[in-house]
């Protein structure tokens, strides 16, 4: 195993294009179809702190069920958050990439380039730089 993951929704444009640069660049990461293979709570909690971003961020605001389940009520905490998203997985803004340097959610789709082009030291690649139809 490389090190790397990505949680992709192989349906999700950006996701695919994430997966594409991440190849390009020569890594082959471990794919996780967060949608059939859900993070649990304690995941989610372990990616949050990776990504140092708080559940909020981590929402995906686009999504029905956002609004379905009322979870713009800036009174629930992270807690309640986290345990919409382990039960509902779309509610997972994508994609998110770990690497042996860090993690990094790609959205925009071109933060892909911020975790790849971290030096080798620190489990980055090493490729010319992003794509020139960015």
């Amino acid at each position: 195993m490389s090190g790397w993951v990505i949680w992709h929704k192989p349906t999700c444009s950006t996701s695919r294009f994430v997966l594409g640069a991440l190849r390009e660049a020569g890594i082959e990461p471990e794919v996780r179809d967060y949608a059939a293979d859900p993070p649990s709570e304690a995941e989610l909690r372990a990616a949050l702190a990776q990504l140092g971003i708080g559940a909020r961020d981590l929402l995906r605001r686009k999504e029905p069920l956002y609004r379905e389940l009322g979870l713009a009520d800036a009174t629930l905490d992270e807690a309640a958050l986290i345990a919409a998203m382990a039960r509902y997985p779309l509610l997972i803004e994508r994609p998110v990439v770990f690497s042996p340097g860090g993690a990094v959610l790609c959205r925009p789709k071109e933060r892909v380039f911020e975790v790849v082009l971290r030096p080798a030291a620190a489990g980055g690649a090493s490729p010319p730089g992003p794509p020139e139809d960015i």
